[in-house]
């Protein structure tokens, strides 16, 4: 279905490889458009729980084709500004999805790839991944990634980073909030798989409700309209089929119902 994507759907989990190894995954406007489109198609099956996002070959993302960049340093400003969106559009399908998200970093993460690992809900990197947010140093700025990132690795790490453009060690993406975890390069699945088993205990309009509880409350002031909100979304999610299945199995020492047997 996708020209430069690779998509495996097994007991719940989907994982979406990037299949553009020769060029580092390098994006361009294919594989701008077939994230989008699979981002969304997967949104909507039921039948998936998970996403893992990786890429095939050395790198998970090497940010922007050279070609792709080249071609529109060449386009008119409304030309330009298309592609921009469409490469927001992307990112935003991706940090949007309802269903948890783990971004599998094995590699080079830079500039877009930076971008998408910050977009996914989870981060598991090899300790041999790298990151940058490198477009300075092509005399342009990190834009369309930059809500994701900042959200990462918060403002005052963003003020060094994007502006020097500095390789970042899967440590030290870790210690600034960038990767959840970092494994050796062959326990890197395994840890992706722990991650996962741990995303497919809870209830699944719980976790996509938790998703929205996170974005309307960040960054927001603690005050009775906040106080309200939280309420009133606990509220409605007690009296849901899922919140009493969930109750009922916990007190009957059972695995709930969405929980995969086997």
């Amino acid at each position: 279905m996708y020209e430069t994507l690779e998509i495996a759907i097994k007991q719940g989990v989907a994982t979406v490889w990037m299949n553009r190894p020769d060029v580092h995954n390098a994006f361009n406007a294919q594989l701008i458009a077939d994230i989008t489109a699979a981002c969304r198609t997967l949104d909507a099956d039921d039948a998936v729980r998970v996403v893992v996002l990786g890429g095939r070959g050395k790198s998970f993302s090497a940010g922007a084709d050279l070609n792709w960049m080249k071609a529109a340093g060449e386009a008119s400003l409304e030309e330009n500004l298309a592609d921009a969106r469409k490469l927001a559009g992307m990112l935003c399908a991706l940090a949007e999805m309802q269903k948890p998200t783990i971004a599998r970093v094995q590699g080079a993460a830079l500039g877009g790839g930076m971008g998408l690992a910050s977009a996914c809900d989870i981060c598991v990197a090899s300790d041999k991944a790298v990151f940058a947010t490198s477009e300075v140093k092509f005399g342009i700025i990190p834009s369309a990634i930059s809500p994701y990132v900042i959200r990462a690795i918060g403002e005052r790490q963003s003020y060094r980073y994007f502006q020097t453009a500095e390789r970042i060690g899967a440590d030290r993406a870790k210690e600034i909030g960038l990767a959840h975890e970092v494994a050796a390069a062959e326990e890197l699945d395994a840890k992706v798989a722990e991650v996962v088993a741990a995303l497919l205990q809870g209830g699944p309009k719980a976790q996509a409700a938790a998703k929205d509880l996170i974005r309307a409350v960040a960054n927001r002031p603690v005050g009775d309209a906040v106080a309200e909100d939280t309420a009133r979304r606990i509220a409605e999610l007690r009296a849901t089929p899922e919140a009493k299945e969930g109750l009922d199995a916990f007190l009957a020492k059972r695995p709930a119902a969405w929980v995969p047997q086997g």
